[in-house]
């Protein structure tokens, strides 16, 4: 049998969320939006159209999209050589792929974005696979990245854990047909990851990993 342990990884491995709040907020006052920061928060983790649906309608115009999303990036990317990887994050992938867990990476971000969060979290050694926004049609909370995620890892729906720190991610667990874990270090507060489909919360990577062996994932280690 084989056991997935699938993860986000803005605000879920590394405390990145904040820094594309202020990279978006930025792109979108130069492109002459006015944004409160408290709505470009509760959009992070959503692909780039997405995020604008929600931030700007979809009734906007378009065609400034690719300038809002190529701004973001280049804002983003200065950050690129001083990624925080959150506390526990490398440790807690490593714990999983000991107990013979397949861990794989389902985010959103850019397979460029990706490479520099892989080498803040530094768990490459326990990291199976991953994937991004590059791979997929549709972006959270859809359910594709979850399950482009499972293909990779190759393991049912009854025997995989997602972990994540969105509403976007609970929800796509959920239609994905697979237990979804939320982790609170991406700043969406308790309820409403529960509303959105989490079946247990923790503070942080740090948190779950001292928490393992009362946790979804000992509970599926019984069970299989």
């Amino acid at each position: 049998m084989t056991r997935s342990a699938l993860f986000d990884v803005d605000g879920t491995l590394t405390d990145t969320n904040y820094l594309h709040v202020a990279a978006w907020w930025e792109a979108l006052r130069q492109g002459g939006h006015t944004v409160p920061m408290t709505e470009v928060h509760g959009a992070i983790g959503l692909g780039s159209e997405d995020l604008l649906d929600r931030l700007l309608g979809e009734d906007r115009d378009r065609e400034q999209d690719t300038y809002l999303d190529n701004a973001h990036s280049a804002l983003y990317a200065t950050c690129f050589e001083r990624l925080p990887a959150l506390a526990g994050a490398g440790d807690l992938l490593r714990a999983l792929a000991g107990r013979g867990w397949t861990v794989v990476l389902a985010t959103s971000a850019s397979a460029h974005e990706l490479e520099a969060l892989r080498r803040a979290v530094d768990a490459d050694d326990a990291i199976a696979g991953v994937t991004s926004a590059d791979d997929i049609q549709e972006g959270k909370p859809a359910p594709e990245p979850v399950r482009r995620a499972m293909d990779i890892a190759g393991g049912a729906a009854e025997e995989t854990v997602f972990t994540g720190d969105s509403v976007w991610d609970m929800r796509a667990a959920v239609k994905a047909d697979v237990a979804a874990v939320a982790l609170l270090s991406g700043g969406i507060c308790r309820s409403a990851l529960e509303d959105a489909g989490a079946c247990e919360t923790y503070r942080s990577p740090s948190d779950l990993l001292a928490h393992l062996d009362t946790s979804v994932f000992a509970r599926l280690e019984q069970a299989t």
